[in-house]
């Protein structure tokens, strides 16, 4: 049985959770309830799964974490630009 289309829903299911969170991000500028080493641990996860993809030639490892890792660096960045100025912990 070919499972290519349970992993494509898979990615589309964890891909587009990411989304609504680095969009109230982007428009509020506000990280204060989000934690700087959970995002950070997330976005390098998310990197290696998307190398390992790469290695197994599996594309929905690679869309899925490739437009995950470029949400969840958003979301990083606005943190990490936060916590610099002083506004988030």
């Amino acid at each position: 049985m070919n499972l290519d289309f349970l992993g494509y829903v898979a990615a589309v299911c964890t891909t587009v959770s990411f989304l609504p969170q680095a969009f109230k991000i982007i428009k509020s500028k506000k990280t204060n309830d989000i934690s700087l080493i959970m995002y950070s641990i997330l976005v390098i996860g998310v990197i290696l799964w998307t190398i390992y993809g790469i290695y197994m030639k599996d594309w929905s490892l690679i869309l899925a974490n490739a437009i995950t890792s470029v949400s969840a660096s958003v979301v990083l960045v606005y943190k990490i630009r936060n916590v610099i100025k002083g506004e988030s912990i």
